[in-house]
C-alpha cells in the first residue's frame, strides 16, 4: 500500500512538470471534427499569443535572476 502511495505521488509531482500539452498545443494538426467558427479561431490565437508572452516574460525573469547573481 505504501509503494502505491509514493507512485501517486510521482505522477501528482510530474504531471505540474508535463508541458507536453503546451507544445502540442502549438504543433498540432487541424482536427476536421472540432467546429470551426471565427470566435474559436480568435480564442485560439489570443491563447497562443498569451501562453508566448507569458513564456518569454518567465525566460527574462530567469536571465534577470541569473545576471544579478
Amino acid at each position: 500500500m505504501a509503494e502505491e502511495q509514493t507512485n501517486e505521488e510521482k505522477k501528482e509531482v510530474g504531471y505540474y512538470f508535463d508541458f507536453k500539452e503546451v507544445l502540442t498545443y502549438f504543433f498540432r494538426k487541424k482536427d476536421p471534427n472540432r467546429p470551426s467558427n471565427i470566435n474559436i479561431k480568435m480564442m485560439h490565437g489570443i491563447n497562443k499569443i498569451s501562453m508566448l508572452m507569458f513564456l518569454i516574460c518567465v525566460i527574462v525573469i530567469i536571465v534577470r535572476f541569473i545576471m544579478r547573481s
